[in-house]
């Protein structure tokens, strides 16, 4: 166990999905795994541990933010023993030909800070996915006929933010969407030797001001489920 997760030796298996909304964990465990055993509920985060096609795999849920997710990847990582994490979430479209609904599997993540800056000091390190990932996930996304997008994303630091100046750099500079988690995960993915990606659906568009509505969310997101497990298990 460790103060974050309670699970036993074992429970966790070596290829974990991690959404943001602990809730959308029990959601995409319950519909894609088989025997679905709850192995964590530490201050609400919940975690599941089944079966796809045969493959063991974790559901975690990360919280909001780089520094939630970097507690539960260090965790999961370095007292579990994950090989394989997957991002998988929401996020703010910023290009004109990116529409509501479409994937995007981020190649790449910039961000002002995260949670590793203090270990890379005066390095400006380019966090980046794997690329076996990578290259199985697009395959399963067009096996799937989603409309998906391969490139850069903005990994922000806060929520509310209030730097039109900002948005308006990353989109001239071809960023495809804005999060809160992946440059962290990718750090912390390269330091421990893992293979880590962010399979993203967008749900809103910081230039349209389109938004998914609740509703459509649940079926939106199971595509994106389906093409992180079949990336994990190509």
């Amino acid at each position: 166990m460790t103060p974050h997760i309670r699970a036993e030796a074992g429970q966790i298996a070596e290829t974990v999905l991690m959404p943001g909304d602990p809730l959308r964990a029990k959601w995409a465990a319950e519909t894609f795994l088989d025997e679905p055993e709850l192995v964590n509920d530490v201050r609400g985060m919940l975690g599941f541990t089944g079966t796809w096609r045969g493959n063991r795999v974790t559901i975690h849920g990360s919280g909001m933010g780089m520094p939630s997710l970097s507690i539960y990847a260090n965790e999961l990582i370095a007292k579990y023993g994950a090989k394989t994490l997957i991002r998988i979430g929401s996020t703010g479209a910023m290009q004109s030909h990116v529409k509501i609904r479409d994937v995007i599997l981020a190649q790449t993540a910039s961000s002002i800070s995260t949670p590793s800056a203090g270990i890379f000091r005066e390095v400006n390190f380019a966090p980046c996915a794997d690329f076996g990932l990578l290259v199985a996930a697009h395959k399963a996304a067009l096996g799937k006929g989603s409309d998906v997008h391969v490139g850069g994303i903005y990994s922000s630091d806060v929520f509310y933010d209030e730097r039109p100046d900002l948005t308006e750099m990353m989109t001239r500079h071809g960023i495809l969407a804005v999060e809160m988690e992946a440059a962290e995960l990718y750090n912390l993915a390269a330091r421990h030797g893992c293979r880590a990606l962010a399979v993203l659906t967008v749900s809103d568009h910081l230039l349209t001001h389109e938004a998914l509505p609740a509703a459509d969310r649940q079926s939106s997101f199971g595509d994106m489920v389906e093409i992180a497990l079949e990336a994990a298990f190509a």
